[in-house]
């Protein structure tokens, strides 16, 4: 269906160049034009865009290919984004020339004159036949130009009936086929494969992986420096939603308990932090406040998250999933990564110590003050201590990359941490830092109850926040028993328990420091999450 009219203002100054689409990309003017005139105004108002925060310094077309229909040429770009920070970024763009007839769509970048025909540049995405074309190449396992169109083992039904966006763009552009398939198209773009490519089409081809979307299909383009990924189809999950939002209502509910079955707080059992708990040895005040079925669900996703690991860790032909043991390097990596990490937020945290008061305040000096401690735990990793091995992780695990699926769960969006370079995000890394990603999103997802709703539970804050970290060590303790249990019994080596709760330690403290600069950055006040996770783990 057509969208309404574009608005009369987009005809005014329309963009003029001698060359006809079909050669645009070759033409020096136009290229030159398209960067600086046109799409540095347009790229800034994108959600896709991730350079909002540093001043961009001038944008280039890197390279481009020509992807042909029946009764149109689009044009895939590569664009790097310069900043005046002295770095820059990868982005992909299809792009498209269409005459106002055709259009499906009143998103425009700018009204242009190619040779002597009127119209407007769109973001090829837009028009329902690129989609169709996309569909169709994949479904056909094409090669055209640089770019290779793959079609997955399980994709049965290649026939293009039906395409439409999935929710508002995010990072990525989402779009939903025949009601049944998503094509995840890459707009940040790296000179690798891009990892939530090969964990997919690993995890469904290879170990035939089922608590993920089946890979269905991939589109990848050919350069000297190496292999681009632009595309990845997976099955469209039947869900309700993903576990963050899950999670928030039941800890709003647990919370309600409270006040409901008139809990004193004071009176509720504790256990230590990692104390494994099967679910008969939850104390019955604990099963009373929160009930059972959360520990029950919690168990299924410990399940979950377990069998993915098995499954990355057991390949011994593909050396990029082979298991690998601890050595020297990967120390020096580490240690090299996260002392730089650590430098960095404590620099964030001495420039924000203004917008800080009370709790968050006082955690914020306490943590000035246990520096040196917090920087020896980072530098006291001892590899030839390491009886474990390390595998390919999903890499940025939490609640939000978890789909709710009746009583079960699907793990998705293995791209790995948006703030790590692709290189990193491929390293082999000890499992635990995904389940310590998991418990760090538990205690966001506690806090978050608490912050959010803070007129609804007749308490004091103090003593919320010591029910909050009563109920994560029983979520962290249900977890952690059946995560072992079930990777053990899968032969995953992760270690014994002295070296579990090493790790654990360690990764939480990692993943609790990296919160710390995006609270300070965009939201100060809940800066206190991440403050009370790596107070509670040095234990002050």
């Amino acid at each position: 269906m057509k969208e309404q009219k574009i608005n009369e203002d987009a005809f005014v100054n329309p963009f003029v160049f001698k060359t006809d689409w079909q050669t645009a990309f070759a033409d020096d003017e136009f290229r030159k034009v398209f960067c600086s005139d046109i799409l540095e105004e347009y790229i800034l108002n994108k959600r896709w865009y991730g350079g909002k925060a540093s001043t961009l310094k001038y944008i280039e077309v890197i390279d481009w290919f020509r992807i042909r229909s029946e009764k149109n040429t689009y044009y895939g770009v590569l664009l790097e984004v310069n900043f005046k920070e002295a770095f820059y970024q990868h982005y992909f763009m299809p792009v498209a020339f269409m005459a106002e007839e055709e259009l499906d769509t009143n998103t425009i970048i700018a009204p242009v004159k190619m040779g002597k025909q009127d119209g407007f540049l769109i973001d090829a995405l837009h028009q329902e036949d690129f989609r169709k074309l996309l569909f169709d190449k994949i479904a056909g396992s094409d090669k055209e130009d640089k770019v290779r169109f793959h079609r997955g083992k399980k994709l049965k039904d290649r026939e293009y009936r039906s395409s439409r966006f999935m929710g508002v763009e995010q990072s990525n552009t989402s779009i939903i086929y025949n009601d049944a398939f998503v094509l995840k198209i890459f707009r940040r773009i790296y000179i690798s494969t891009n990892p939530d490519y090969e964990i997919s089409r690993f995890l469904t081809e290879r170990m035939d992986f089922k608590s993920s979307p089946a890979y269905l299909g991939s589109i990848n383009v050919t350069l000297s420096e190496g292999d681009i990924t632009l595309g990845l189809m997976q099955d469209l999950v039947p869900n309700q939603g993903d576990a963050w939002k899950f999670m928030l209502e039941e800890t709003d509910r647990i919370f309600d308990n409270l006040k409901n079955k008139k809990i004193k707080i004071k009176d509720l059992p504790d256990v230590p932090l990692f104390t494994r708990l099967k679910l008969n040895e939850v104390p019955h005040e604990i099963i009373d406040w929160a009930g059972l079925s959360i520990f029950q669900r919690i168990r299924t996703l410990a399940t979950r998250t377990a069998e993915m690991h098995i499954a990355l860790g057991s390949d011994i032909h593909d050396t990029a999933f082979t298991p690998t043991t601890y050595n020297g390097d990967y120390t020096v990596w580490l240690k090299n990564r996260l002392t730089y990490q650590f430098q960095n937020r404590l620099n964030i945290l001495e420039n924000n110590l203004h917008k800080l008061d009370g709790l968050a305040l006082e955690l914020a000096n306490r943590f000035l003050d246990h520096k040196k401690e917090i920087r020896k735990e980072f530098l006291d990793f001892d590899w030839t201590k390491m009886k474990s091995e390390r595998i390919r992780i999903h890499g940025d695990y939490h609640l939000g990359q978890v789909l709710v699926n009746g009583d079960d769960f699907f793990l998705l969006d293995f791209e790995g941490e948006p703030e790590s370079t692709i290189r990193d995000r491929k390293v082999k890394q000890p499992p635990l830092k995904d389940v310590a990603g998991m418990f760090r999103s538990f205690h966001y997802a506690i806090y978050a109850t608490i912050f959010n709703n803070s007129d609804k539970y007749p308490y004091e804050q103090e003593d919320l926040f010591r029910a909050g970290e009563l109920l994560f060590h029983y979520f962290v303790g249900v977890f952690l028993q059946t995560y072992t249990e079930t990777a053990q019994g899968g032969n995953l080596n992760i270690g014994y328990k002295k070296e579990i709760d090493f790790l654990l330690k360690y990764c939480l403290l990692e993943k609790a420091v990296y919160e710390l600069g995006y609270e300070l950055n965009s939201r100060p006040r809940w800066a206190v999450i991440p403050l009370t996770g790596i107070g509670s783990l040095m234990g002050y």
